[in-house]
C-alpha cells in the first residue's frame, strides 16, 4: 500500500481517535442536525471522504468526525476514506486541526485543546502558527480559554464569533482566579463585547474597580471612548478618581499605538 490512498473501507473497523480534534460536535450546527447531514448524504452520497490512520487491521478516523457518524447511522457498510500510514500522532493532530481550525463551526474549547496539544508538542508558538496557520496572538487566545473556569467554558459557543472569544480569553488572563473570572462576568454582563473588553482591560484585574465601572456603564458615564468627563462623575469616590484616571490615560495611549 501506499502512504496515502484512498478507498472505500468497512464501517465496522473505524474507531474515532483520540487525535480527532472535534469533541462538541453540535457546535456551529445548533441550525443543522447530524439527521440532515445524514439525509444529505443519503440524497446526494457522500462528496468528501473521511481521513483515517491505518493501525494494523483497524482504522482510527482523525478527520470527518459528523461525515462517519451519519454513514453509520443510515446504515453504510462502507465509507470512502483517504488512508494515512506515514504520521505520527503529532501529525494526526495536526492534520484534524488543519482540517477544522479555519471553520467557524470549530467549538472555541476543542480550538483551545488542540492548540495546546501542538504547543505541548513542539514547544514553539512560531511552530505552532506554522503548522495551524494561525498567528501567535491568536493561538494564544483560544489556549487561554482551557484557564477560564469550568462553568464558563461551558457558556462558550460559535455563536458569539472571534470577539466573544476575544472578550473571554481578557477575562482569563486579566482575571485568572477562577472564582473572580465569574464575579467578573457578572459585572461585565449585559453590555456589548467591545464595552465589556475594556471593562476588563481598565479594571486592570481588580475586582472593586471592575464594580465601580460597571456603576460609571450602568450610569451611562462609561462608553467606548474610556469615559470622558471621569472628574466631574459622582460614582466614583475621591480616593480613586486619581487612579482610574490614571488607568483610563494608560488604555488611551495603547490604543493608539494599535
Amino acid at each position: 500500500m501506499t502512504m496515502m490512498e484512498v478507498k472505500d473501507i468497512p464501517i465496522s473497523k473505524i474507531t474515532i481517535s483520540d487525535l480527532n480534534v472535534r469533541k462538541n460536535l453540535d457546535a456551529g450546527h445548533e441550525d443543522s442536525s447530524l439527521d440532515d447531514l445524514a439525509e444529505s448524504i443519503r440524497e446526494n452520497g457522500l462528496l468528501n471522504p473521511i481521513t483515517v490512520i491505518q493501525k494494523g487491521d483497524l482504522y482510527e478516523l482523525v478527520v470527518g468526525q459528523r461525515r462517519f457518524l451519519a454513514c453509520q447511522s443510515i446504515g453504510f457498510d462502507t465509507i470512502p476514506a483517504i488512508i494515512r500510514d506515514d504520521i505520527s500522532d503529532a501529525d494526526g493532530v495536526t492534520l484534524s486541526l488543519i482540517e477544522n481550525v479555519h471553520r467557524a463551526d470549530m467549538h472555541p474549547i476543542d480550538k483551545g485543546r488542540a492548540l495546546q496539544i501542538l504547543y505541548d508538542t513542539y514547544g514553539s508558538y512560531k511552530r505552532v502558527s506554522k503548522e495551524s496557520g494561525l498567528s501567535t496572538p491568536t493561538i494564544k487566545r483560544y489556549m487561554s480559554l482551557l484557564n477560564l473556569a469550568p462553568s464558563i467554558q461551558e457558556k462558550l459557543s460559535t455563536r458569539d464569533g472571534p470577539a466573544g472569544v476575544g472578550t473571554l480569553s481578557a477575562l482569563a488572563e486579566i482575571f485568572p482566579n477562577p472564582e473572580d473570572q465569574l464575579i467578573a462576568l457578572e459585572y461585565i454582563s449585559g453590555f456589548t463585547q467591545k464595552i465589556q473588553l475594556q471593562m476588563l482591560k481598565q479594571s486592570e484585574g481588580d475586582l472593586s474597580i471592575l464594580g465601580i465601572i460597571r456603576g460609571l456603564a450602568i450610569s451611562g458615564e462609561f462608553d467606548i471612548k474610556m469615559c470622558q468627563g471621569i472628574d466631574k462623575c459622582p460614582l466614583i469616590p475621591d480616593e480613586l478618581r486619581g487612579q482610574i484616571s490614571s488607568m483610563i490615560d494608560k488604555v488611551e495611549r495603547a490604543s493608539e499605538n494599535l
